[in-house]
């Protein structure tokens, strides 16, 4: 039990904050019993070495004890809240000293109830007997399929479709909102993202390694007490939106890439991008499009309020991007009529935002229909199906705004080969920017009362302040 695991005992928040929230959501699930389910250790090769542990961020919000091999009821015919879990050994104590016991934790949140993890079926079984409804969270790890296979005997193929419906809704609209002591520590951790992009900044010379300035960015957030908060995205080969792989070497002329951002010790995340070239300065070229995609930032902040739905914000951005581009005669046409056809999309076939918080895609594995679109259906079209956020925006909500320009050569030549945004897009002046890789910049912002704040100290953003620090 727990051999590989350093248990941490942070109290993010005051006993009471959990406790209110574990009273709201049962307010807000009509019967039964709810149950969360924990992380376990993933092993990298062998049981004993594992990968960093993540404890699920609904668990972590609700009942707050970070380490492995636990489970939550809230009994909400019954008015009992219960954790499972186990406490340590003698041996398990020789390899990791000694412990708080599993209540003493829990004490902590404002946990009274535990009970050893193997009475959770048996418990789970007289809910089942009594007809009882047990409300759970689509699992995203494969672990927690099987437990419910295991506790419930539902098919690991069928523990999404079978989740509760009632309950995801639930938890988004409690975790949706942001208090204001996570904000703060939001904030903590977007400053340090701060960091971690002006160092890779700085850094950067033509001959060294992607790896090298991953590592720089990844150091800055390690040495502030925290993790990233997602696989950091430093690539010479920014047109690949995504793009993981740190083995090419700098060159002359290239530009960067970086998108990453740091998870503080509290398991609150940071977001940010930036572009910057490998030179002391952009290029000509370089600046031009570089430019357009700071109008299109600058568009999509221009439209942050409350009531309005974040939809526009994004098509803003996108018809921020058609008038930049037609000025330097790779697009051309009716900015509106192109957006409407989807010619945008050909250079930003991605969203503008995502809600952000715990998790960096706040709340994904619960379905974007309910965190981002308010149960409504998502647009299957190219581009606007990745927009992960469309919902009017509310005070409380934390978000992110990430315009960009990519010039994908495969989607290029699929598009001219189609032959259907020609009256939009210039291919043949397109065709000289096959090559030049892609740009976009990203902030973290919180929406209040009035409109919005940028989170967090300032990133480098503008030309100026990108080549004074290189």
């Amino acid at each position: 039990m727990f051999k590989s695991s350093t248990i941490k005992n942070i109290n993010m928040f005051s006993a009471n904050t959990y406790t209110e929230r574990r009273k709201k959501l049962s307010n807000n699930v009509s019967e039964g019993v709810i149950l969360l389910l924990g992380n376990d250790d993933s092993p990298m090769n062998y049981f004993d070495n594992t990968f960093h542990f993540r404890q699920d961020s609904t668990f972590l919000y609700f009942f707050g004890l970070n380490f492995p091999q636990l489970a939550a009821i809230i009994d909400l015919d019954e008015g009992k809240e219960i954790v499972f879990g186990n406490d340590l050994t003698v041996e398990d104590i020789v390899w990791m000293g000694t412990q708080p016991t599993l209540l003493e934790r829990g004490q902590t949140f404002g946990i009274t109830e535990v009970k050893p993890l193997s009475e959770l079926e048996g418990y789970l079984n007289k809910v089942g007997k009594q007809n009882r409804k047990i409300h759970f969270l689509p699992p995203y790890r494969h672990e927690n399929k099987i437990k419910l296979l295991n506790l419930m005997g539902i098919h690991p193929n069928d523990s999404g479709s079978k989740s509760s419906v009632e309950l995801i809704q639930a938890v988004v609209n409690l975790r949706n909102y942001k208090s204001d002591e996570e904000v703060k520590e939001i904030e903590i951790a977007v400053d340090t993202s701060v960091d971690m992009h002006v160092a890779a900044i700085k850094l950067a010379r033509a001959g060294m390694k992607e790896s090298e300035l991953a590592a720089a960015a990844q150091q800055v957030a390690v040495a502030a007490g925290g993790q990233i908060s997602f696989p950091i995205i430093m690539t010479v080969n920014g047109q690949t939106l995504h793009n993981h792989y740190h083995g090419n070497t700098l060159k002359p002329g290239d530009m960067v890439l970086c998108d990453c951002g740091a998870e503080t010790a509290l398991n609150y995340s940071g977001d940010l991008s930036s572009t910057f070239p490998v030179d002391r300065t952009f290029t000509t070229r370089q600046k031009e499009i570089y430019e357009i995609t700071l109008r299109s930032h600058e568009a999509a902040l221009s439209m942050l309020a409350p009531g309005v739905p974040f939809r526009d914000v994004h098509l803003a951005a996108c018809r921020e991007i058609v008038v930049g581009m037609s000025e330097l005669g790779l697009m051309k046409g009716d900015p509106d009529a192109a957006v409407k056809a989807g010619a945008h999309a050909v250079f930003f076939p991605c969203g503008t935002g995502h809600m952000m918080g715990m998790d960096v895609h706040d709340m994904e594995n619960l379905g974007e229909v309910y965190v981002g679109y308010a149960g409504k259906p998502k647009s299957t079209e190219f581009g606007l199906k990745s927009l992960r956020l469309a919902r009017p925006l509310e005070p409380g909500f934390v978000a992110t705004i990430e315009p960009g320009i990519y010039f994908i050569p495969e989607l290029i030549d699929m598009r001219r080969a189609e032959n259907k945004l020609t009256d939009f897009i210039n291919f043949d002046k397109v065709e000289a920017y096959k090559n030049f890789s892609g740009i976009r910049n990203e902030e973290d912002i919180l929406v209040t009362e009035t409109g919005y704040r940028v989170l967090g100290k300032r990133k480098p953003k503008t030309i100026e302040e990108v080549e004074a620090l290189r």
